[in-house]
């Protein structure tokens, strides 16, 4: 029996292993193997694994779902339990402020991709997709333009001060799809995601655990959208 919420991105469990396993009998590359650890690599096999079975676009985004992984079980000979539809948090994985780095990954941009990448950042940090991923959204539409290259970092704000970084930028500048400025991200930063904030599954998994901290957001999400004004489409926007 492989259980759903064991088998999210970033986790690292015998259920992992389980699904590692059938992806490999199907004919997905995994270049590590059968790791347990369920990173980028496991992620692409899924992915191709959920175009074979007929999503396409955002929904073969890599991340296991009830209906493909108990499709998967039944053409490899594993049963699914799927009660653990949202994953358990991941460890906070807090940074120095040194640590954090300002390179640039080259993610995409645009409404589908943040939609891909909140879906991510809602199963590292064991965020209901249903309420997160919308939220994250919003924010980055307001943020960021979704990633828009013109948009990822705020000169010109109260916060545009301090030494120039390696990305000709002042230290505390807001960065990223959701604009986290780096003191914030590296308080807040998520296990298992890039020191950058332009990474913007790093920067999204940051922001959800500041709002559950700074607004009182609950586990699930389900009042992401009530206690940030930036993140409800409903409200006018608003900082956060």
């Amino acid at each position: 029996m492989v259980l759903l919420g064991n088998t999210q991105f970033g986790k690292s469990h015998e259920d992992v292993r389980t699904v590692q396993r059938a992806l490999i009998d199907r004919g997905r590359d995994i270049p590590d193997g059968v790791t347990g650890f369920f990173g980028e690599q496991t992620r692409a096999a899924y992915a191709e694994e959920q175009r074979a079975q007929g999503y396409a676009g955002a929904d073969a985004d890599g991340i296991p779902g009830c209906t493909s992984l108990t499709e998967l079980g039944r053409l490899t000979g594993f049963s699914v339990d799927c009660r653990g539809a949202v994953a358990a948090p991941a460890p906070a994985g807090k940074l120095g402020l040194t640590q954090v780095t300002y390179n640039d990954p080259h993610d995409d941009a645009g409404p589908a991709a943040m939609e891909n990448y909140a879906r991510k950042a809602c199963a590292l940090t064991g965020m209901d997709p249903r309420f997160g991923v919308p939220a994250l959204v919003t924010i980055a539409k307001r943020e960021s333009a979704c990633n828009d290259r013109r948009w990822r970092v705020n000169t010109v704000d109260s916060n545009a001060r301090g030494r120039i970084m390696a990305d000709g930028h002042p230290q505390n500048c807001s960065r990223g799809a959701t604009q986290c400025i780096p003191t914030t991200f590296a308080a807040y930063h998520q296990a298992e995601t890039a020191t950058t904030p332009y990474d913007v599954v790093a920067c999204m998994s940051a922001t959800i655990n500041y709002v559950r901290d700074r607004y009182g957001v609950n586990r699930a999400g389900s009042n992401f959208s009530s206690r940030v004004q930036q993140a409800d489409p409903k409200r006018p926007a608003r900082g956060y």
